[in-house]
């Protein structure tokens, strides 16, 4: 079966299956979007119209294409409408529960070779295709936020995914003009589990009072050269929402110390500090406008605080190569695709040289005696025998 010319069924008109419709039906597929609630279908509706307008504006389409964007999609809260789908991407609530019995009433109405997808960012695919009487149609595609403009798209088979299912989604992906990275069914994937550190030591960096959240984010943007640091990201994102993905990862991975989630991201949240949403996180906010408190611009103590975050960053990246989560090419490419980081972790560290990294990371582990600081063993061996990620 090729999805080319597919049939798309989109359940959840929210923000995440908003964009993926979008995508679908600029990509000339007919699409039907599924809410139960009648409001977000109308914002949904509405909201698009409002991209195409200012994509019109900008040149970007004309007038005709915008028309037929929007007559490709059907908005219902009907789920039977699906029934002539060629594939159903699911973008609904993070909850296991609920989605499974969406996927069982998805199965009782689409044909027996319907893909179904599931946008999930922290689910086990394999526990999402457990509720299939033909589970070896599941698949995970985890789309980024704003998925129209976000260029890259974690592929993730679970062990009872066919072969087909997958070759069908990795060239859908790349016909929709996407970044597709193929990843093991794991906790996080690849961009949510390699990405901890630029939350957690961050916050520890803090919590020791090495230096301030002003900082911090400036040792990282000014020195590093990330677009935004971690404390303004986490305000961007949403305490609560980051907090909730640090626990789920850190329970995922049978509570590892590497992913311990932070009392103070813990007591920001508890308190309603939010972030840019509130209108308070680590920082305040005067309409949208974030107070920057002084910062201290040393340029040691900032090489410092870049340093220690990095080389987590980079240890976390090389875990994932030596638990086979994903090609060295694939994890370089989710972090410059999905989260905008300046470098490719793994060819970030062979441009710094993995034995200073490592050398790093060991007086880290020494002086702190906690496994969060322990090197991984594949580093260890590249040093030893002299390897780089990248020949």
């Amino acid at each position: 079966m090729s999805l080319d010319n597919s049939k798309i069924g989109v359940i959840g008109a929210g923000t995440m299956g908003s964009g993926i419709a979008q995508i679908a039906s600029q990509n000339g597929h007919t699409v039907v979007i599924v809410d139960s609630n009648e409001k977000i279908l109308t914002q949904s509706n509405e909201n698009l119209k409002k991209v195409l307008n200012r994509l019109i504006e900008k040149g970007r389409i004309n007038e005709g294409e915008s028309n037929k964007i929007i007559e490709n999609i059907t908005y219902t809260t009907q789920l039977e409408l699906i029934k002539s789908s060629d594939i159903v991407i699911e973008a609904i609530i993070e909850d296991l529960n609920v989605k499974h019995n969406l996927f069982k009433s998805i199965e009782n109405i689409v044909s027996d070779k319907c893909i179904i997808a599931s946008n999930t960012s922290s689910l086990s695919i394999a526990s999402l295709g457990a509720s299939l009487k033909k589970p070896n149609r599941i698949i995970g595609v985890h789309f980024f936020n704003p998925a129209p403009l976000m260029p890259l798209v974690e592929i993730i088979p679970a062990v009872q995914t066919d072969q087909s299912t997958l070759s069908e989604i990795q060239s859908l992906i790349k016909r929709w003009n996407k970044v597709g990275v193929l990843c093991k069914d794991t906790p996080g994937f690849i961009v949510n589990r390699v990405a901890r550190p630029f939350y957690g030591e961050a916050l520890r960096i803090y919590e020791e009072g090495i230096a301030d959240f002003a900082t911090i984010d400036w040792a990282i943007t000014e020195i590093g050269g990330f677009k935004m640091g971690p404390f303004t990201l986490m305000d961007y994102i949403g305490n609560d929402v980051n907090y909730a993905v640090t626990c789920s990862v850190f329970e995922a991975f049978y509570f590892d110390p590497r992913f311990k989630p932070s009392f103070t991201q813990k007591r920001y949240s508890e308190a309603g500090f939010l972030g840019l949403k509130s209108g308070r996180g680590y920082y305040k906010y005067n309409n949208k406008q974030t107070i920057i408190p002084s910062i201290n611009k040393d340029h040691d103590l900032g090489t410092a605080i870049f340093e220690r975050i990095l080389f987590m960053l980079i240890n976390e990246a090389i875990d994932a190569v030596f638990m086979q989560v994903a090609s060295v090419e694939d994890i370089d490419l989710a972090m410059t695709k999905g989260v905008n980081y300046p470098q490719g972790l793994l060819s970030w560290a062979d441009e710094i040289g993995l034995k200073p990294i490592l050398d790093g990371l060991q007086n880290l582990y020494e002086e702190y005696g906690e496994d969060r600081y322990r090197p991984n063993p594949l580093l260890k061996r590249m040093v030893r025998n002299n390897l780089k990620f990248y020949s």
